[in-house]
């Protein structure tokens, strides 16, 4: 990828990878992703706005090249500093040597890490601050939790063009920079989705007030240059991104309460009690939606977004091994450590053996800062008419406890 003039003084000269297929570990990226960065230029300085990963750093210089001297660089601006941000920094500052690197106080810290140079010199910005580069001036803009507390916008009024960093981008790789040339729009409908889920949904109150700063702007940008992905056009996809945005930030607001008791059994043993849990549950709460999920037979990206918008769960698993099974792992491992703190959580299970799955279960949930019920409620190998009435009690218990 070459250097893409945007608009009159401002340039993409970012850097595509079309071969990723997972992002920070957990993330894929089937339609793989671009490190964007993007030179702007006045009338006496020039700004280079985010830098690449360090893996691609040759050919990243190549592309600035195509635009400017490396050493005619003013600015670095660093609206977000997570690595694959920032990786390329520690290399540009020896090669533009009066170019002076701009962040927010947290970015400043981050980078000072990232780099390991405890003397790196950053300037370090303050909400509405502005930076004339000669006849073009960038005004900067805090966007906290979009998504790393340090992350900020960076907005040029003449071009009518915002820089978002991640916030409004995804991960989705097409040999065009503009959104008007997508080729596969259901692709990157997939990849817009995926990636906010990922990023975003944790910070969905963040993402109304970064919504919020641009409806406040005092013109719309036609142009919406991201981090990842094409960038956003008036013309293009500008108003859809930030209308599914919208949407899926918007507040869940349950007429009812929802309670699911997610179960995985071995031998039908912890299906009973989950079937008595909610029952228990729906004898406290009558009007409460309360489904049992058996974890195995149902989609888990569905499961993974229940377990986070409702408003309470019961989970139970069999011990194997002590401790409880895989799915029930899978399960957790989509919660939203973010907003999860206080939700109330029940856990229970049959075992045959030693019983620690309902233990493991409550650290765990206990680690996320969750309400978890009491000590759970387990019982050995096949539970007798005793054992599924106290299950039933132990779930009226917890339904009342909220």
């Amino acid at each position: 990828m070459s250097a893409v003039k945007i608009t009159e003084g401002i340039y993409s000269v970012g850097i595509q990878n079309p071969n990723m297929r997972v992002f920070d570990i957990v993330m894929k990226t089937d339609s793989g992703t671009t490190y964007n960065s993007y030179v702007v230029k006045g009338s006496e300085k020039t700004a280079l706005i985010e830098t690449c990963h360090e893996g691609f750093f040759h050919q990243y210089l190549e592309n600035i090249k195509e635009v400017c001297p490396l050493e005619e660089i003013d600015y670095i601006i660093m609206n977000h500093n997570e690595p694959d941000h920032s990786g390329s920094i520690a290399k540009l500052l020896e090669l533009m040597p009066k170019a002076k690197i701009i962040a927010s106080q947290a970015g400043s810290l981050y980078l000072k890490n990232i780099t390991n140079r405890c003397d790196l010199d950053v300037q370090k910005v303050k909400d509405g601050e502005t930076l004339d580069l000669g006849g073009r001036v960038l005004t900067f803009f805090f966007a906290p939790n979009l998504h790393w507390p340090d992350s900020m916008f960076t907005w040029v009024e003449d071009a009518k063009t915002l820089f978002t960093c991640d916030f409004l981008g995804c991960h989705y790789c097409e040999p065009y920079t503009f959104d008007t040339n997508i080729a596969y729009p259901k692709a990157y409908d997939a990849a817009l989705k995926l990636y906010y889920g990922a990023i975003f949904g944790p910070f969905a109150s963040f993402v109304r007030k970064g919504l919020e700063k641009i409806k406040a702007l005092p013109v719309q940008p036609e142009f919406i240059c991201t981090s990842h992905g094409p960038v956003l056009t008036k013309a293009g996809r500008m108003d859809e991104v930030i209308a599914n945005y919208e949407a899926w930030s918007a507040p869940v607001v349950h007429e009812v309460p929802v309670i699911p008791v997610f179960y995985t059994s071995a031998y039908g043993n912890t299906a009973k009690l989950a079937e008595k849990i909610r029952e228990g549950i729906l004898e406290a709460k009558p009007n409460a939606e309360c489904v049992t999920y058996d974890i195995i037979e149902h989609d888990m990206d569905k499961l993974h977004a229940l377990i986070n918008e409702c408003d309470a769960f019961a989970v139970g698993s069999p011990t194997l091994n002590r401790d409880a099974v895989p799915p029930v792992w899978n399960l957790l491992a989509g919660i939203d450590a973010i907003n999860a703190a206080k939700k109330p959580a029940l856990v229970f299970g049959s075992f045959g053996w030693t019983g620690e799955a309902v233990g493991n279960i409550q650290t765990r949930l206990l680690g996320l800062k969750m309400n978890v019920f009491e000590d759970g409620f387990k019982v050995t190998f096949v539970p007798n008419e005793e054992d599924l009435e106290n299950a039933k009690e132990f779930g009226k218990s917890f339904a009342l406890s909220f």
